[in-house]
């Protein structure tokens, strides 16, 4: 046969059964004769008659659709409809994530009728033809977002805004009288006010302006805004907050228990102003120890259908970006009533323990306070305190002094009394014992370290440094760690509704791809032994601990766990392998800590169980505001550092490749932690072909393998503070 005849002959068997479902299934309960059915098509020849025919034949013989009639034909019962979230790429083509399907849909740009990424859809999904699934979206049921950070194009009568996120695939028409004062080049704010049918962008309002990009305020203020977070609070829940008595009253006093004179502290970072927990102690006549951890009494002040309680749960965090943080309480509240400031007396909720010097809890006691607390401590001084001596029980000196380049003291050096020496080398006695019975009992130990950056007075960045997690942070933690699972003990053993902080067990396959990428270094994990993963786990992240790989080891390991969320869903957590587990310890910050400082009163009183429901929706938009802040904050990271390369360009590196895909490959400098991409568009010896299974770019013609894990050294070539690009090339 001729390559002419055969080309006639593929147009003469066209396929249209995709066309004539998409019909069918959109008049569902209707029926179509195949001459509506051809005229719906435009069949405008014989040829594409008889394909549609042969079509339909086919569709009945495989179920997909019925003959009601003869040439009558109508949708089968089955729907191939479904809801789900769109998932925008980079490229413009989107999935749809189906909790009723085992896969996500592929949409490509051209079926997306105006659907955004993160929106709630309906999808028409495809008769399988491929491996994977296909369709088109036919519905836009809820929008995920309706504001868009972007720069402005100005025209003469209107305007167009061109958003900064690369999942947006269109710009935002803004006629002229709604650009509310914006100038070209400026960093907007935009609202979507609509989208018909007949236009290819939305309308939409400016609503602020956030200024002329690559400033630094402006650029911050954007990254708040993209993930819909505030930057300040509305002026009448700054009044309501304002007109707040916050004094001490005795008649408050004699409702709690009272902690003024026991010996309390807090240690928290250097810079903090908002200190939610402080910690008291002192030995008993039988040797053992009392242990307070008194948390901040949010709850007294903030009260239920108030705007003020309405605020703090709608932001339902506080973010800290790199140079600020956005509070969930005004400051009023956040760094003066609720911090537990030294030598002022506080409104607290404790956990008071009875621990033996070995760590076994003896009692628990579980209410209201109030507490006075003696000292102030920043980690480093409370570290100074623990490496100057070698246990608790050793000779301590009345008038030890914290070296002057650790204190926060203005004055310098700063003595510590005796009893404040021996309450911490307690307390961390006992803290490194509860410390090892969780390792034993499965818990993961995450020590990834923390990015920092040294900031001149105009918060440009001087320097960039790693954060560890040492003693004095481990001895805060397991007190934490202990209040919390001993509330949510009490909660869980009364069957009523309570809030939980759950961790389900991590993602299998996600464990098969971390297993590939860390055997390249020479370790491994036992996947066999279901039971003892997390022991497995914790002998890796023991293995790399100091070694150029463990930023990416111990980040692979984090991707590989489930996400830790709010419910009244009781599953445990798994990365701390307890049964019972919440988030009491920091209200200030955590709106879902106030939830559970009210409910265990409530039960405390012995109230009637809450509303699940309530609660459980509250538990839901807690976790999604607590990602967004989670983006939000690492988005500030990869600002900073981008401003920080910028003076270091043309500078060389090594570094790590930490992520492949078929655009590039990531690379993170060792130094100082700094992440980049190398666009495989600018690797011009060889053409590379991106290998998903060995997480590899591929030479065609050198078979060179830049692999997951490799060492390169890079070059910056190019930092855009706008678009937040951070671009390497290889070096030779």
């Amino acid at each position: 046969m001729s390559k002419k005849k055969f080309e006639q002959k593929k147009k003469k068997n066209k396929d249209f059964s995709r066309d004539i479902l998409v019909i069918l299934q959109k008049n569902s309960g209707k029926s179509f004769s195949w001459k509506q059915i051809a005229e719906k098509l435009k069949a405008t020849s014989t040829e594409m008659r008889n394909d549609i025919i042969a079509s339909l034949a086919r569709l009945v013989k495989q179920s997909h659709i019925n003959e009601t009639s003869q040439g009558h034909f109508q949708a089968q019962g089955a729907t191939y409809y479904h809801q789900g979230v769109v998932d925008m790429a980079s490229n413009g083509n989107a999935y749809v994530v189906c909790e009723d399907l085992d896969q996500d849909v592929f949409v490509p740009n051209n079926l997306l009728n105006k659907a955004l990424h993160g929106d709630l859809v309906e999808v028409y999904v495809f008769p399988r033809r491929r491996e994977k699934l296909e369709g088109e979206i036919t519905q836009v049921i809820e929008r995920k977002r309706t504001t868009f950070v972007g720069l402005v194009q100005m025209q003469k009568n209107f305007a167009f805004v061109v958003p900064t996120d690369r999942r947006m695939y269109t710009d935002i028409f803004v006629p002229k009288e709604d650009c509310n004062g914006a100038e070209d080049g400026d960093k907007v704010l935009v609202r979507i006010t609509q989208w018909t049918s007949r236009a290819n962008s939305p309308y939409g309002v400016v609503e602020k302006i956030l200024g002329k990009p690559g400033e630094h305020n402006t650029e911050i203020h954007a990254i708040l805004a993209e993930y819909g977070l505030p930057s300040e609070f509305p002026q009448e829940v700054e009044a309501y907050a304002q007109q707040l008595d916050t004094t001490i009253k005795e008649e408050e006093i004699a409702r709690r228990r009272d902690m003024r004179g026991v010996l309390t502290f807090t240690i928290d970072p250097r810079d903090a102003k908002d200190f939610d927990d402080a910690l008291s102690f002192r030995v008993l006549d039988d040797g053992n120890f009392e242990v307070g951890v008194h948390i901040a009494d949010v709850s007294h002040y903030v009260q239920p259908g108030t705007i003020l309680d309405d605020e703090a749960y709608q932001r339902a965090t506080s973010v800290y970006l790199v140079d600020r943080v956005v509070p969930m309480l005004p400051e009023v509240l956040s760094n003066f009533a609720c911090s537990l400031r030294p030598e002022e007396e506080k409104y607290t909720f404790s956990a008071i323990f009875e621990l033996s010097p070995q760590a076994e809890v003896r009692n628990v006691w579980l209410g209201r306070t109030v507490i006075r607390s003696d000292a102030r401590f920043a980690y480093e001084e409370a570290q100074a305190v623990i490496e100057a001596f070698d246990t608790p029980y050793m000779e301590v000196p009345s008038d030890f002094v914290i070296p002057e380049e650790i204190s926060i003291r203005p004055e310098g050096s700063y003595t510590v009394s005796k009893e404040i020496v021996e309450a911490i080398l307690s307390l961390n006695a006992m803290a490194e014992i509860l410390r090892e019975k969780r390792m034993r009992a499965g818990a993961i130990s995450f020590d990834k370290l923390e990015v920092k950056f040294f900031l001149d007075e105009n918060n440009n960045p001087l320097g960039v440094y790693t954060k560890e997690s040492k003693e004095a942070n481990k001895l805060i933690e397991e007190f934490m760690l202990l209040a919390n699972r001993k509330v949510a003990e009490y909660a869980s053993k009364l069957q009523k509704t309570f809030v939980y902080r759950i961790h389900d067990v991590p993602d299998e396959e996600k464990l098969l791809q971390m297993q590939g990428v860390i055997s390249r270094f020479g370790y491994k994990l036992n996947l066999k032994d279901k039971k003892n993963i997390s022991h497995s786990i914790n002998h890796l992240l023991q293995e790399v601990h100091g070694k150029k790989e463990q930023n990416l080891v111990d980040t692979l390991a984090i991707r590989s766990m489930s996400k830790a969320a709010y419910s009244t869903h009781n599953i445990g957590h798994y990365g701390l392998a307890f049964a019972d587990y919440t988030h009491f310890t920091s209200p200030i910050r955590r709106y879902p800590d106030v939830m559970v400082h009210r409910l265990l009163q409530l039960y405390l009183d012995a109230g009637a169980s809450a509303n699940e429901a309530e609660y459980e929706e509250k538990c839901k938009h807690s976790s999604q505001m607590e990602n967004l802040a989670t983006s939000a904050e690492r988005d500030s990271i990869k600002y900073m550092q981008i401003k920080y390369m910028e003076a270091h360009k043309d500078q060389e590196f090594l570094g790590v490749i930490s992520g492949v895909t078929e655009f590039g490959i990531y690379v993170e400098i060792i130094e100082n932690k700094c992440e980049g991409m190398i666009r495989a568009r600018d690797m011009k010896d060889d053409y590379y072909v991106f290998d998903e299974k060995a997480y590899a770019l591929i030479g065609e013609v050198s078979k060179q393998r830049y692999t997951l894990g490799d060492e390169v050294m890079i070059r910056v070539k190019n930092t855009d503070l706008v678009k937040r690009y951070l671009d390497f090339e290889l070096v030779n």
